[in-house]
């Protein structure tokens, strides 16, 4: 049985107002910061974060990954932490 997303691939994604994503030197990596305090994020987590920038398509993102990566299939990934990260509230999608 195939899993539907509930992220259409046509959806733009944009990392939420009052959250910020930056590279963290310290930590060598990617971090959401927000006034509440800050997530480490690991390195897929960040590079699908970095393409989220309202503009882009869950598509595209995963075409630039795929590309970025010499590697293909990522489609589920993405979708499902972009799911995981609206419900985190980290990410909106545009309506």
């Amino acid at each position: 049985m195939s899993e539907q997303s509930a992220i259409a691939t046509t959806a733009t994604p944009s990392i939420r107002h009052g959250f910020r994503l930056q590279w963290e030197p310290a930590q060598q990596a990617h971090v959401l910061l927000y006034p509440e305090g800050m997530v480490k994020l690991n390195g897929s987590a960040g590079e699908i974060l970095k393409r989220c920038d309202g503009r882009r398509t869950v598509q595209e993102i995963v075409t630039d990954l795929e590309t970025a990566f010499s590697a293909t299939g990522l489609m589920k990934d993405v979708t499902s932490f972009i799911e995981f990260a609206v419900t985190k509230n980290w990410v909106e999608i545009a309506k």
